[in-house]
């Protein structure tokens, strides 16, 4: 046990506790999924991957998204990532933490963006990305001078080694996951989207693993399904090339993320490395909605053509949308529905826009006097949290639900997914199991809303 000597520094083993909390719509217990559609994060096995080697340490990994926390956590210092929908749940749980005498560290998206909120509720904030200041925290919590900030390198830089170990996958519980194989080859995004928390937080990047790091990560564990969680892996396109080329010889399957700025022979590149499926943010089916929230670069006029050529390589589309923009109207749900149903796209997904606090929409709709609550755990893209110019809060709540049911009805997954059926049967359980998972999700979106107060 870590016990304090008379000069503050501590001896003896650390306990220690890394911890994800959940709001209540992915947390174990008042879900409302049937079954985990969870992989496996990266955030708490990295972290944990970072433990300067000098310090012993005794790490346990609690992830609220598939299992319940135990109402006690022998640990000397508990960590937690945080984004903005869970911060509630992270503070009630801080506040029982450091009552049982752990000491507290808040990090994550919402930490950085809400420094001076999360200090309050905790021994030491993190903001930015941890490689860099996680190992110099502890170092500092075991020789007893913990600071209670500690940000992210201005000069940050992935590809240092000290900045790359490999996740310490071994500490998850296995059998809450769909897959323990997720990776990560990039962070961050070129992009400045209004409503993003990325360029927020953390800048634009994006910073870049060495190719030969991350195909050695894939290596090691054997995957042959996988997926990454990079927020724009053709970010770079040189990277993205060099990263599909050497993805070949593997002879995976893979999952990922990208924009619409997708040309034929990037897609070609990325069939022929293993790409099975892609989700992009097509957000919305408006130019003006689009411009409005500095998301330009996307064309509405070319989705139907960019759906119909990924399908082509046999790449599945899990495309998503925000609604309530400033020009949407009532009309807007409809007009999204039949463009899903009639293009066909895989595994549709629907978001309340959502002024996440720090973002340049938060300051706009703050400045309007349009921000209807701060309880953050609304904050999830599942309520409406603010103003909408052209409907009622509770009109884009019940548009948002019926878009939900009706593109996942039997019938709308079987026009959508026919096709697939056809072109890409080996895959086709795959593409099913999702629909059948979110149709259950759609149904009950109502008892979700109902739970958590609606709207306000």
């Amino acid at each position: 046990m870590i016990r304090s000597r008379a000069d503050g520094t501590a001896q003896g083993r650390l306990r220690m506790a890394l911890v994800s909390p959940k709001g209540p719509l992915y947390r174990h217990r008042g879900g409302i999924f049937r079954k985990s559609l969870r992989a496996a994060p990266l955030t708490l096995t990295t972290l944990a991957a970072l433990i300067p080697p000098e310090i012993e340490a005794d790490v346990r990994i609690y992830d609220e998204g598939i299992e319940d926390l135990p109402e006690t956590l022998e640990a000397d210092l508990i960590g937690m990532t945080v984004i903005t929908g869970t911060a509630p749940r992270a503070y009630e749980l801080a506040a029982r933490y450091r009552a049982a005498g752990s000491v507290v560290i808040l990090g994550g998206p919402h930490i950085t963006l809400q420094p001076e909120e999360a200090a309050q509720h905790a021994d030491a904030i993190v903001t930015g990305y941890a490689e860099y200041t996680w190992p110099q925290l502890l170092r500092d919590y075991v020789r007893g001078a913990l600071q209670a900030r500690y940000d992210m390198a201005p000069d940050f830089d992935l590809t240092r080694p000290e900045a790359l170990p490999f996740p310490r996958r071994e500490l998850l519980q296995r059998r809450g996951y769909k897959t323990l194989n997720t990776f990560e080859a990039t962070r961050g995004c070129i992009h400045t989207c209004d409503f993003c928390v990325v360029p927020s937080a953390w800048g634009n990047g994006p910073y870049q693993k060495p190719v030969a790091h991350v195909v050695d990560d894939i290596r090691r564990m054997g995957a042959r399904r996988l997926i990454f969680y990079d927020l724009n892996l053709i970010a770079n396109t040189r990277y993205a090339q060099e990263l599909f080329e050497a993805l070949i010889p593997l002879k995976v399957q893979w999952f990922g993320l990208a924009t619409t700025l997708l040309g034929d022979r990037m897609i070609e590149l990325m069939a022929r490395s293993g790409c099975r499926g892609l989700l992009i943010g097509f957000e919305s089916l408006s130019r003006d909605a689009l411009a409005g929230v500095d998301k330009g670069f996307n064309r509405p006029d070319r989705y139907e053509d960019l759906v119909r050529r990924l399908h082509a390589h046999r790449i599945l589309i899990n495309g998503t949308f925000v609604l309530g923009s400033d020009v949407d109207t009532e009309s807007a749900f409809d007009e999204l529905k039949d463009f899903v149903l009639s293009t066909g796209i895989d595994l549709p997904r629907f978001a309340v826009l959502t002024p996440f606090p720090g973002t340049p929409l938060f300051r706009q709709m703050e400045q309007e006097d349009r921000i209807l609550t701060r309880d953050w755990s609304l904050y999830d893209g599942q309520h409406v949290v603010f103003q909408p110019a052209r409907m009622s809060p509770e009109t884009l709540l019940a548009g948002h639900e019926r878009i939900w049911r009706e593109v996942y009805s039997a019938r709308g997954i079987l026009r959508r997914t026919a096709a697939r059926l056809r072109d890409n049967l080996a895959l086709y359980p795959l593409v099913l199991g999702a629909n059948m998972g979110y149709r259950f999700y759609a149904n009950n979106l109502s008892r979700f809303y109902s739970c958590m107060g609606g709207a306000a």
